[in-house]
C-alpha cells in the first residue's frame, strides 16, 4: 500500500477542475491528486484525500479519515469512510485506507474503524464487486477479489490473492488466508487455512486451491510442500496441535509452508474443518 510515502497535493488548477462534475460536491480541506474524475452528485469529505488518476463515479459518497490511492475506480452509489455500524463507535477519529489501482463496485460499503486512531485497510489491485460490505477495523490484503455481495464482519483479516464467493458472509475476527478460496454464499466462522478451498454452511475445507496456487507462480517443489502439509493437517486424524509439529518435522521448508505453518500457529477461533471429518459424524 502507498501508506506513510509522502505526496505532494496542490490547489486544483482549471485544467483539473475540468474532470469533476460541476453539480459534485467537493468540501474544503479535501485533497485532489492530479487527474483525478468525479462523477455528478458525488461527495467528497473534507478530511479525504484521492490519489492521481483515481476516477469516481456518479452519486458516489467519500468522507471521514479516509485515503485513496492512485488508479482506483469507485462506482456509481459507493460509501467509503462512513462511521461504523459497532455500537462501541462513539465518532472518534479513525481511517479508511485503500491502496493503488483498488476497483470499487456500485453500492459497495467500507466503514472507518472503532478506536480511536485505528484504522480499516484494503491493498493494491483490488476488485470488490457490487454490493460488497466490508466493515470496521477490516484488514484486506492486495489482489483481493471478493464477488457481489460479499460481506465482512468486523476486525476481519483477508490475506493477499485470497477469493472470496458471492454472498458470503464471513464472522468477526475471522481470517482469511493467502491464495485460499471461498465458494459462494457461504457461512464462514472460524479461520480458512491458506492456499485450500472451503465452501458451504458453515464452510468445510475440500482441498488446496491447487489452480490458484499455480497461477500464482508458486514453485512445483512449494506446491508438492504444500501438498504434504495439507495432508498432514486434514487426512492424517492428528489434532491440529500435533499436525504443526509434524509438519515442522517432516515437511521441507520453503516460504509457503513456513507461512502454513505461522497461520495455524495464529488460529485463535479455530480453523475450517475437512467436508470428510463431518460426513463421518
Amino acid at each position: 500500500m502507498h501508506g506513510g510515502i509522502a505526496r505532494e497535493w496542490k490547489p486544483l488548477s482549471a485544467k483539473a477542475a475540468s474532470k469533476i462534475h460541476e453539480s459534485a460536491i467537493i468540501s474544503p480541506g479535501a485533497r485532489i491528486g492530479k487527474d483525478v474524475e468525479i462523477g455528478p452528485f458525488t461527495f467528497i469529505g473534507p478530511n479525504v484525500e484521492i490519489g492521481d488518476r483515481t476516477v469516481i463515479g456518479s452519486h458516489a459518497l467519500v468522507t471521514g479519515w479516509t485515503t485513496i490511492g492512485e488508479d482506483c475506480q469507485i462506482f456509481s452509489f459507493a460509501s467509503v469512510g462512513e462511521a461504523s455500524q459497532d455500537m462501541k463507535s462513539c465518532g472518534e477519529k479513525s481511517y479508511v485506507r485503500i491502496g493503488d489501482r483498488t476497483k470499487i463496485r456500485e453500492c459497495t460499503t467500507i466503514h472507518r474503524a472503532t478506536g480511536e486512531g485505528q484504522e480499516t485497510r484494503i491493498g493494491n489491485d483490488c476488485l470488490l464487486m457490487a454490493t460488497v460490505h466490508i466493515a470496521h477495523n477490516c484488514l484486506v490484503g492486495n489482489h483481493v477479489i471478493m464477488s457481489n455481495a460479499a460481506m465482512l464482519a468486523g476486525h476481519v483479516v483477508v490475506e493477499d490473492n485470497a477469493v472470496i464467493g458471492g454472498m458470503t458472509g464471513v464472522h468477526q475476527f475471522v481470517k482469511i488466508g493467502r491464495n485460499a478460496m471461498v465458494g459462494g454464499m457461504s457461512r464462514l466462522v472460524q479461520d480458512v487455512v491458506p492456499y485450500t478451498i472451503v465452501n458451504g454452511q458453515p464452510a468445510q475445507v475440500y482441498g488446496l486451491n491447487n489452480v490458484g496456487i499455480t497461477r500464482a507462480g508458486i514453485p512445483i517443489e512449494s506446491r508438492r510442500a504444500l501438498k504434504k502439509a495439507y495432508k498432514l493437517l486434514y487426512r492424517s486424524g492428528l489434532t491440529l496441535a500435533k499436525a504443526i509439529t509434524v509438519i515442522e518435522q517432516e515437511v521441507e521448508t520453503c516460504t509457503e509452508v513456513d507461512h502454513f505453518l505461522r497461520f495455524l500457529r495464529d488460529a485463535e477461533r479455530g480453523i475450517c474443518r475437512s467436508h470428510r471429518d463431518t460426513d463421518k459424524e
